[in-house]
């Protein structure tokens, strides 16, 4: 069975890297002869989630388009607290802390903060009145000091003390502040289902979580407007330099604004709550899942991978046709697809099973030397896509001219997407770049990017 967890995964990059080692030759360097930039986030609705087969978030995007600018690989570690994402960035497992993080004197001594991305303040959350639910009329309160030996609920994190030290020196000393590690979001939805009376929020979230949870109210700001940043190590003064001058670059062509607008002022966020795809909600991807679950036994193959190719294929449209007549969900080719008895009479369940035993074939048609089960993943992606016979082609064609022929990224995959249009086994001084729409482009590593990403947020 394929299993890549990433927390395992990060946690093996710690046991390489002393406590509090020097990044060697920067940061910079250092991700690139890593080959990954790695960066810790926080699953929630507005930063990190899966809609309907995809990943979405603001700060996810904006990672992305870093990632790209630096022509680094990007890998996501989702951190359920505030601590363990420290602590990766403290180890130097993650390059990139990219959670809100507002920018405060004790933070710094925590982190070396980035150029802010937003301003927002505080605000305390509690049951709108006349909302319904069990809070009694008289636990409404409009103003701070009306909070006499109450309990306000908040995340454990350590960037926020000064803001809750803030909100105490106004509420009084009364108060009792309950930290707990879980999510503002997972803190705002306990207020809208009744299980607490209290808690506090960066005001921007609350503004979407309100719209979706409308029986609460935020209106009672409790700090003033912060700046907030994402985090880089002490350590890494390359990686902040050139970050810095990214945020910048995209904040003067208006490009951060937008991708703030698209995403903490899109009313369509809201609709995200009611659908049955949405990762902070349900905790499926498709209407297929437990179907994928089932069928992927046949292959030993984890079934969010399988889930990742269908959506690539098919996008989870059933009884799909293509402009090459493939069809169904697995969008097999009629010459495959009549090896295992599918035709556009079939149901669901066929065309799924017909897909998992076609790749459970090619992978039994690959040479035993790939031993490496992510390998051997690779391999059979990318040959459900373009045939296993150009793919073992290929193979040898590495092995000639000197690349690993068991290894697909760099390798192998070099002679399929970088080859000469006369000749596609040309010497390596003739090789010219195929168009970007080319079929085969990314079609791999947009698969396992988006495995990846269903890894994180969505339970086996």
């Amino acid at each position: 069975m394929i299993i890549i967890i990433t927390l395992i995964l990060s946690v093996a990059f710690a046991l390489y890297i002393s406590p509090k080692e020097e990044v060697p030759k920067g940061a910079i360097q250092y991700m690139r002869n890593r080959g990954q930039m790695i960066a810790v986030m926080e699953p929630n609705t507005l930063n990190y989630f899966i809609y309907r087969g995809e990943a979405f978030g603001y700060s996810l995007t904006l990672l992305q388009e870093f990632s790209n600018y630096l022509e680094i690989p990007l890998k996501v570690i989702a951190c359920s607290t505030i601590s363990q994402a420290y602590y990766y960035l403290d180890y130097h497992v993650a390059d990139i802390m990219a959670y809100n993080l507002p920018v405060t004197r004790l933070g710094k001594n925590l982190a070396q903060f980035s150029s802010p991305l937003f301003e927002t303040d505080l605000v305390l959350v509690q049951p709108s009145p006349g909302g319904g639910g069990k809070a009694k009329e008289s636990q409404y309160i409009t103003d701070l000091r009306d909070l006499e030996e109450d309990t306000v609920w908040v995340q454990e994190n350590a960037f926020f003390q000064p803001l809750y030290e803030r909100f105490l020196s106004k509420a009084g000393s009364d108060v009792y502040l309950k930290e707990v590690p879980v999510t503002f979001e997972e803190l705002f939805r306990m207020v809208a289902a009744d299980s607490i009376h209290y808690t506090l929020c960066p005001g921007n979230l609350a503004g979407v979580l309100n719209q979706a949870y409308p029986n609460t109210d935020i209106s009672l700001s409790v700090t003033r407007n912060y700046p907030f940043a994402w985090a880089v190590n002490h350590s890494s003064d390359s990686l902040l330099a050139i970050l810095n001058y990214w945020l910048d670059s995209i904040a003067s062509n208006r490009l951060l604004k937008k991708t703030f607008k698209e995403i903490y002022q899109n009313q369509r966020v809201v609709n995200h709550f009611r659908s049955d795809y949405f990762s902070l909600v349900s905790h499926r991807i498709s209407p297929w899942d437990e179907r994928l679950q089932h069928y992927s036994k046949l292959f030993w193959w984890d079934w969010r991978l399988l889930a990742s190719l269908m959506y690539t294929e098919s996008n989870f449209v059933p009884n799909l046709t293509s402009h090459k007549n493939a069809y169904g969900l697995m969008q097999m080719v009629p010459e495959t697809a009549e090896v295992y008895g599918l035709d556009t009479s079939s149901d669901i369940s066929h065309q799924i099973m017909a897909g998992v035993r076609y790749l459970k074939w090619i992978d039994r048609q690959l040479p035993p030397e790939i031993k490496d089960p992510r390998e051997r993943a690779s391999f059979t992606l990318a040959a459900y896509n373009i045939g296993i016979g150009r793919v073992l082609a290929l193979r040898k064609k590495a092995e000639e001219y000197g690349k690993d022929p068991n290894r697909w990224h760099g390798n192998v995959e070099y002679y399929l997407l970088r080859r000469s249009f006369s000749d596609p086994y040309a010497y390596s001084d003739t090789l010219k770049e195929f168009p970007v729409n080319y079929a085969m482009d990314g079609y791999v590593d947009g698969i396992l990017n988006r495995y990846y990403h269903y890894l994180n947020l969505l339970p086996e």
